[in-house]
Formats: C-alpha cells, structure tokens, sequence
C-alpha cells in the first residue's frame, strides 16, 4: 500500500522539456496563421466588391496621394482584378494559414510530425528566399530567411530530445 507523499513506481508521468526556442517558433506559426487566415476572410469579403471604388477609398483614408506613380500603378492592377481572382488568392490564403495552424498547434503538442512539417515547410522556402536575394535585395526577405534557417537547423538538432515519445509502459 502507498502512503500519502509516497509515489508509485509504476505510475510515472514523462515531463516535457521546456523549450523557449520551441515556443517562439509555436507563436510565430500561429500568429503567421492568424494573419493570413484574416487576409482570406478580408479578401473574401471583398471579392463581390468594387475594388477600384475600396481602393480609392482607403487611399483617401490613409492621406496618401493617388496621383503619385506607384499607386496609380497599383490602381491600374486592382482594376484588373475580377471576383474570381480574388475568391482564388482566398482560397489559397485559407488553405496556407490553416496549414501554418495545424503546424503550430502540432507543436505545441510536440507530435512529431508537425516538427517534420515544420522543418520541411521552411526548408522549401529557403531557397525561393535566396533567389529573391540574389535579383534584389530586400532586408525583410533577408530577415525571414534568417528566421527560416533558424527554425530548419533548430528542429533538426533537436527533434529527439521535443518529439522523443517515451514508452508509457
């Protein structure tokens, strides 16, 4: 019989260890996730609109002048833009933030497979990210590469020691 304070030697529970790297990638999934599944839903919401009409509008909330170069150009694209391309770029936008989700809710259960999705969803886009830096250069890609790397070598070296399941028996 077991007193009260004793443990039994059968019943042990397998600790998880921490891992502040780990969690910064978690949050970083699930924020990436959030972000973009917002982005589906905003495109969504727009897609029966009139987009040059939203346009205009926004610039005119944001005190910008429409007249200048760049947002004329970009003026002249969103009037190219038809329903169906904008319910396509929502349906890709949700399908890649519910597969940033499913990354980081896998990790924070430590499932091993979600450490190999995340590691191979990284890893493809290192080089997509080394091309863009190659044909010009930009700081943000520089910093997302740098993270992506991060993240690919961080997972590798240390994916027993996260997603080692134990033998409960």
């Amino acid at each position: 019989m077991i007193s009260a304070g004793e443990t039994n030697k059968t019943d042990h529970k397998v600790v998880k260890n921490r891992a502040p790297t780990l969690y910064a990638i978690i949050a970083m999934k699930l924020l990436k996730g959030a972000f973009f599944l917002s982005l589906a839903f905003i495109a969504y919401a727009l897609s029966d609109n009139d987009l040059p009409y939203e346009y205009r509008r926004f610039l005119h909330f944001l005190r910008v002048n429409p007249e200048s170069k760049f947002f004329a150009d970009v003026a002249i694209q969103v009037g190219q833009l038809t329903e169906s391309k904008v319910l396509h770029v929502a349906i890709g936008t949700l399908v890649y933030s519910l597969f940033s989700l499913v990354e980081g809710t896998g990790l924070i259960f430590r499932v091993s497979w979600a450490g190999w999705l995340a590691i191979g969803e990284s890893a493809f886009f290192i080089p997509i990210e080394v091309y863009e830096l190659v044909h010009r250069f930009s700081r943000i890609v520089f910093v997302i590469m740098v993270l992506n790397v991060i993240i690919v070598w961080y997972l590798l070296e240390n994916r027993e020691r996260l997603f080692h399941h134990r033998d409960s028996s």
